[in-house]
């Protein structure tokens, strides 16, 4: 198997290059924007015929939702264009391209869990990005798989894992974000998700069934709010002895923390598909906070 990773210094890009060494008979290419612009074309077929990899994962994103709003031209060029060329150029060798997108192509209307087929409908520029990036590459690409995920956090990057932790140490009461529900995502999670369809689909070569390109949702279970996210965070540092005592969490309206950008207020992904088509289980974001240490 040869992969070429984009996105490579990020949260999942940095986990999927982890445990990708680790693979036998794996041949990787890892790349960050300083060594491929995804946003180049040129730089993009050059890299896919240089290295010729089978399976291309795009990691990369411009993930910042509220800088969005006034960095639309960015947004598309990441989000949209390089999702694009990538498509292009894996057409152009026969290569299976796995893309990451996210809950934000939703409203965040809907009163029960989000299915890969509902009706989509981006309320912020990264939203509308993202679904663009999602269109163009199941457009130009015939062996695509998107993966939409949500409230990703890591060892990598910046997170809400992260800055819980951070605001833990400085104050003694949080308000947090309490009527906007999801699935926390351990990015390890994700990258061992997209690793398992890639392995897949790297054995079964040509005979893979054709019908099991598309959208998948992956995400964490149990769904909870930011603020019940924020409590599990305190009680696993308290246990882990990395707080002394954990802050107050009172659960604030979206309406009292406002942003830039409109977050959904529902963003449960029902993730039966990717386990019934690929035995891949919900991410068990409650256990993958038991060394908290890696965070800090």
């Amino acid at each position: 198997m040869k992969v070429l990773i984009t996105g490579s210094n990020g949260q999942v890009g940095s986990c999927l290059v982890k445990q990708l060494q680790t693979c036998p008979n794996t041949e990787i290419l890892a790349v960050d924007r300083n060594e491929l612009d995804i946003t180049s074309q040129l730089d993009v077929i050059k890299a896919v015929n240089d290295f010729r990899p089978n399976i291309i994962i795009n990691a990369a994103a411009h993930t910042a939702v509220d800088k969005a709003e006034s960095e639309g031209a960015l947004s598309y060029a990441i989000n949209r264009d390089g999702p694009l060329y990538l498509a292009q150029a894996a057409e152009n060798i026969g290569a299976t391209l796995l893309h990451i997108s996210t809950d934000y192509v939703f409203s965040g209307d809907k009163d029960g869990i989000y299915v890969e087929t509902d009706k989509v409908d981006p309320q912020g520029v990264y939203g509308k990005s993202k679904l663009a990036g999602e269109q163009v590459v199941l457009d130009n690409c015939t062996q695509a798989i998107i993966l939409r995920t949500a409230w990703v956090f890591g060892e990598e990057g910046n997170n809400f894992v992260k800055t819980m932790l951070r605001l833990a140490q400085q104050r003694d009461e949080l308000g947090i974000v309490a009527d906007q529900f999801g699935g926390p995502t351990y990015a390890g999670d994700i990258a061992a998700a997209l690793i398992t369809i890639a392995k897949a689909i790297n054995v079964q070569g040509e005979n893979f069934d054709s019908s099991k390109y598309g959208i998948y949702h992956f995400s964490g279970l149990p769904h909870t709010s930011w603020c019940g996210f924020a409590q599990i965070i305190f009680d696993k540092a308290v246990e882990q002895k990395l707080l002394n005592q954990a802050p107050l969490v009172k659960g604030i309206k979206t309406e009292d923390y406002p942003t830039p950008a409109k977050r959904p207020a529902n963003s449960k992904l029902d993730t039966k598909r990717i386990t019934n088509i690929f035995g891949i289980q919900a991410s068990d974001w409650q256990s993958a906070l038991n060394q908290l240490t890696d965070y800090q």
